[in-house]
């Protein structure tokens, strides 16, 4: 399989993990009264940091979006990384190693602090670019 082909799957995968963690935090409902007490008490209870008027619950939704959003810029670097493989494979360098890294570190949190679900896609993502990595580094001609 090529890297560009490995890239440009890894770059779906992030998509549809973005669209699925954004829907599924903003819509998740708890299921106990006890979680419904504390999602209101995050939402309700609110301080001032500065001139800000926050509650946690806007922190919790921030940082989601957050993570939406570098999940989005992810894939965007997933498809370029796909692109440069054909092209210009020298340029990927060390970066599609690290990115590799950073993909691991989102599985072990996954599977640590959520489901099997995002544990799973945070998974086939890096086995992904873990192959893709592994395919330009093998195809790089020696100095």
């Amino acid at each position: 399989m090529s890297a560009r082909l490995l890239f440009r799957i890894a770059s779906v995968l992030l998509v549809l993990f973005a669209a699925g963690h954004t829907f599924g935090f903003l819509a998740f409902k708890p299921p106990t009264p006890d979680g419904l007490a504390l999602r209101d008490a995050m939402n309700n209870i609110h301080f001032q940091v500065g001139q800000s008027d926050l509650s946690y619950g806007a922190f919790y939704k921030g940082f989601g979006l957050s993570i939406t959003v570098y999940l989005l810029f992810s894939a965007f670097i997933a498809w370029f990384l796909g692109g440069l493989a054909n092209t210009q494979p020298a340029l990927i360098g060390p970066l599609g190693w690290v990115f590799f890294a950073v993909q691991i570190a989102i599985l072990v949190l996954s599977w640590t602090y959520f489901s099997a679900a995002p544990a799973v896609l945070a998974g086939l993502v890096a086995a992904c670019l873990g192959l893709a990595a592994w395919v330009v580094h093998a195809a790089k001609p020696p100095l």
